[in-house]
């Protein structure tokens, strides 16, 4: 026993948890439970004015203070049952708002790792779909729930007073419909979240296919993903038919019981009337209050399975909360970036036991270019990940002059870096929301035309019918890629770095739209310390420094010439590409 208390305690505390840091008004849910005691009031008396003009009727002897009396509850009913309605509602969008409010500050917050191992289409199941099922909860039941809980005990109590014989037998019916519900409760709550689990995957599956489905219609692989889908469509009409089981067993039941105890009711209370020992007006009020009890109930019954179904979307959102946020703690600002980088010890992993970098430690002037070469997979865009700070290291540290940047704020410390990767992401909006991406404040317009200038993007731009206003499409799909680089580019002299990751920034694209890239990324480069991840060494060969990285160490350090004559790697990486 103990042991279901604490299951069923530790099922209502996150959902509490909602609420209490939703930081409501306490005066508007006062009201709202004050208009919802008023509405619930008001339609506990119709009934004994409803028996009264029996009575009188039955008797010739029509008060008008009755017919007053009864309208004027009607009234109050109605006005009360409005304003508390939309007070409840209010809670319920107020709450599910502040729900949504923080789950995506939170998914803002979480580091990279956490979207390496979840789909994008399963994060945003927890934003929409589970905050919505809560949502339906709070909006749709809460309101019948609150009103129908004052709605029975005051039934009860009235009854008791009329008639207690007819009162009793009227709540047997309800110990025999909470050992029916209950276990149905329990066995909703488990559907309910493999329900939303397999949503969830759906979504994920959609999310994938969506955002690349040029891949998917290259590659004709329309027949394989229509068989993962209905897959997943399959399952989910299965666990809807579950829970249309339960339902199924649930209504049914409901309405029987009801039925039933209206049948004994009538037939009883006409026995009563007959013999004299109950008034028409009486057993009117019986009929009356009894349906103020069973149709409350039926709803307690469909919040029940809402809230069983709740509490599995509780769960998942409260599963996102409690995640370690990517920076938690406020460290130095970065005041001078303009300071020498180094690493030392430097090893990292993406799983343990499976180092990718092996005790690097190499030093990277400040205001020089660095270039780092070496097979694919070797190393070089982790290292610009941990960098960026989306990872921390396993072992060792990276230095800004004495510093280790982990001591850094985040903010303060990403801002400093500006990063050009081989395919740089374009939002979908306009040109100037992608050059002025992650600014804030208003920008401008001269500083927009600064940056798309100096980036070589101006003259195509100014091409467009709408200039800085053409909508890029998503991913940036209505350009070409020389022309998404250059917004890259443009983005970050907009960002003026003093520390610039070029991952690649000229692969990929054709020899003039590399010329225009290159000359941009010249401009951009002045000045700054640059590291540059490269697999043509034409692009390299005037760097300050080269470091080759082989399967995650560091195996030669120097220029272009003396790794030439003294490095065997790059001595066939140089006679591969310089001879072809």
């Amino acid at each position: 026993m103990e042991k279901t208390e604490q299951t069923n305690f530790q099922q209502w505390k996150p959902f509490v948890h909602l609420f209490t840091k939703a930081r409501l008004s306490k005066w508007i849910i006062a009201g709202a439970i004050l208009l919802s005691i008023a509405e619930t009031l008001a339609g506990l008396v119709v009934p004994l004015f409803t028996k009264d003009l029996v009575d009188q009727l039955a008797h010739n002897q029509l008060q008008t203070s009755v017919i007053l009396f009864l309208a004027g509850s009607f009234l109050v009913q109605t006005v009360s049952g409005g304003f508390s309605y939309y007070l409840m509602s209010y809670i319920g969008e107020a709450v599910v708002s502040s729900v949504r409010r923080r789950v995506w500050n939170q998914v803002l917050e979480l580091p990279v790792s956490y979207f390496d191992e979840h789909e994008s289409g399963e994060t945003m199941s927890r934003i929409t779909q589970d905050t919505n099922t809560v949502k339906t909860l709070i909006v749709q039941h809460l309101v019948s729930f609150v009103t129908g809980i004052i709605s029975i005990l005051g039934a009860i109590v009235i009854l008791l007073f009329i008639d207690w014989k007819m009162t009793v037998i009227m709540l047997l019916a309800a110990p025999v419909s909470i050992l029916i519900i209950m276990p149905l409760g329990r066995k909703m709550y488990r559907i309910s979240k493999d329900t939303q689990t397999e949503m969830a995957g759906f979504s994920a599956d959609l999310g994938r296919v969506l955002t690349d489905i040029r891949l998917v219609k290259a590659y004709s692989a329309e027949k394989a993903e229509r068989e993962k889908g209905f897959y997943r469509i399959q399952e989910l009409f299965r666990y809807g038919l579950k829970e249309a089981r339960v339902q199924a067993v649930i209504s049914p039941f409901m309405t029987v019981i009801m039925m039933l105890v209206l049948v004994v009711l009538i037939g009883y209370g006409g026995v009563r009337v007959a013999s004299g020992a109950l008034t028409a007006g009486s057993l009117v009020a019986i009929i009356i209050y009894m349906f103020q009890i069973v149709i409350p109930f039926s709803q307690m019954a469909s919040f029940f399975t809402a809230f069983q179904k709740a509490m599995g979307a509780t769960e998942r959102i409260q599963s996102i909360l409690t995640l370690k946020k990517e920076s938690e703690a406020a460290g130095l600002p970065v005041v001078q970036p303009a300071q020498h980088l180094s690493l030392k010890d430097l090893t990292f992993g993406y799983e343990e036991n499976h180092a990718v970098l092996k005790n690097m430690n190499l030093h990277i002037p400040t205001g020089k270019t660095t270039a780092f070469v070496g097979p694919s997979g070797s190393g070089k865009t982790t290292l610009f990940a941990l960098l960026e700070r989306f990872y921390q290291p396993v072992q060792g540290e990276i230095f800004l002059g004495e510093h280790p940047i982990s001591e850094f704020d985040l903010r303060s410390w990403r801002t400093s870096i500006g990063y050009v990767s081989q395919e740089s992401p374009i939002m979908s909006g306009s040109i100037r929301d992608n050059i002025c991406y992650g600014m804030g404040g208003p920008i401008k317009e001269d500083e927009i035309k600064r940056a798309a200038k100096l980036a070589n993007a101006a003259e195509f731009i100014e091409g467009f019918p709408d200039q800085y206003n053409t909508e890029v499409g998503e991913r940036g799909i209505k350009l070409s890629g020389g022309q998404r680089q250059r917004i890259a580019i443009a983005r970050a002299f907009m960002r003026n770095p003093q520390i610039l990751l070029l991952d690649e920034a000229t692969s990929n694209l054709d020899s003039d739209s590399e010329r225009l890239v290159q000359k941009a990324l010249d401009q951009l480069m002045t000045g700054r310390t640059t590291l540059v991840i490269a697999h043509r060494l034409s692009t390299i060969v005037n760097a300050d420094q080269i470091v080759v990285i082989e399967r995650g160490k560091i195996t030669g350090i120097g220029t272009h010439d003396t790794l030439s004559q003294t490095h065997s790697l790059y001595q066939k990486l140089a006679s591969q590409q310089f001879s072809s």
